[in-house]
This record gives structure tokens, C-alpha cells and sequence, in this order.
């Protein structure tokens, strides 16, 4: 099938005009057609890989199937590198920590939450996370803006798991990266306090004999 592409900024120069078409299989997804691009565009491959993606002017998971009607749009990371995701895959500490990597950096700050094995004296089996993927993501972008706002930063990485997680599993993995650590600490705290707050992400505990959804 055949995808119309929008591009913004960057992407935009790389693609060196800001609407494509491309083909791909029926049915691709927006990160498979991020590929197909690269492979077509070569300046694209110097960039990082958008921070999300729209079709009809809401953001949408990266793993949706497209149909031939849609126009996918690339975001690129926002002014300080933002990279945003949901993702039913194992979280990689390591690519989390390579996007925010910036020579201008003397501080990075990474935190991890991790599924632990008891919870108010309940022994836990496995916890199971549920997400509004387009708001998630919409206001997930929103945050790591404000935090640019209010810090001097260089990058924010916010990578959030869905589905089926067993204990000692990376739930959530923020990165940020800053001139100086009092603004990564900071920046760091706020990032995952608020994403508690306003995310629409929602945990189900399970145990032995039974099960809850639970206040993250």
C-alpha cells in the first residue's frame, strides 16, 4: 500500500520536502515505515528517530497498523531531544542512555522502576500495565516540555512498558541529561512524579488467589 508521510523541521530538510508518499506493506506500522524511509532517505539515518507519531492530529502508538487513507506524521524530539514511547517490549537501559547523550552534558540522571515481588504484604506474581496510548503520549510529550521550560537540559528520554511484566522487570525508564546535576536531578524528579499524576497508565497487581488495579 501507499502511505503519505507529513515531516517537520529536520525531517523535513532530511526528506527535503515536508509530504512524501512511500510504499510499504498493507498494514505497516508507523515504525516500519520510519524504516522504509531511512532506507530511502539516507540523511534521515543522522537523526534520532521520532519522539512519536500522528495520524489525524493525535499521536498514535507506534505499533498501530496504518491503512492506505492515513498520513502519518513524523515528531520529531522536541527542542532538547525528547524521546517518548510506550512499548510492549522489554525496556533497553542502554539505548535509554544513548538518547540522551549529548557532548554539552557533565550529568546524566536514569530512573528505573522496577516490578518488586510484594506489595502490603501480598506476595506478587506479575503486574500488568493498560494504557490510553494517544493521550498517554500526547501528555507524556507535554511533560518533558515543561521540564525543558523550567531546566537547562540537553535530552529527556520517558519509555513507559504495557502488558504483561514479572518482577524485576523495568516498568519505567526516565533519562535526562543536563550541563549540571542539580538540573538532572531536579528535571529527573519531576519527570516521574508528574507522569504518575497525569498519565493515563494504569497497573493491575495480580497474586496468588486474586487480583486489583492499584494506584501507581
Amino acid at each position: 500500500m501507499r502511505v503519505r508521510v507529513r515531516a517537520f523541521a529536520s525531517y523535513r530538510e532530511a526528506l527535503g520536502t515536508n509530504r512524501v508518499e512511500v510504499d510499504v506493506p498493507d498494514g505497516a506500522t508507523p515504525l516500519q515505515v520510519w524504516e522504509v524511509l531511512a532506507s530511502h532517505y539516507p540523511k534521515l539515518r543522522d537523526l534520532p528517530p521520532p519522539s512519536g507519531f500522528a495520524v489525524q492530529d493525535s499521536y498514535v502508538s507506534p505499533e498501530i497498523r496504518l491503512s492506505p487513507e492515513d498520513e502519518l506524521v513524523l515528531v520529531p524530539p522536541v527542542s532538547g531531544g525528547a524521546h517518548i514511547q510506550l512499548t510492549a517490549e522489554p525496556i533497553s537501559v542502554d539505548e535509554v542512555l544513548r538518547s540522551v547523550a549529548h557532548p554539552q552534558a557533565g550529568a546524566i540522571v536514569l530512573f528505573l522502576g522496577t516490578v518488586r515481588d510484594n506489595n502490603s504484604g501480598r506476595h506478587v506474581h506479575h503486574l500488568e500495565y493498560e494504557a490510553y496510548q494517544e493521550l498517554a503520549l500526547r501528555e507524556m510529550a507535554r511533560i518533558a516540555a515543561e521540564a525543558e521550560e523550567r531546566w537547562d537540559l540537553r535530552g529527556i528520554t520517558m519509555v513507559h512498558r504495557t502488558g504483561y511484566l514479572e518482577v524485576g522487570e523495568v516498568s519505567v525508564a526516565i533519562a535526562v541529561s543536563a550541563p549540571h546535576r542539580k538540573d538532572a536531578f531536579e528535571a529527573g524528579k519531576f519527570l516521574i512524579d508528574t507522569l504518575k499524576q497525569r498519565v493515563p497508565i494504569w497497573k493491575k497487581e495480580v497474586w496468588e488467589g486474586g487480583e486489583a488495579w492499584v494506584v501507581q
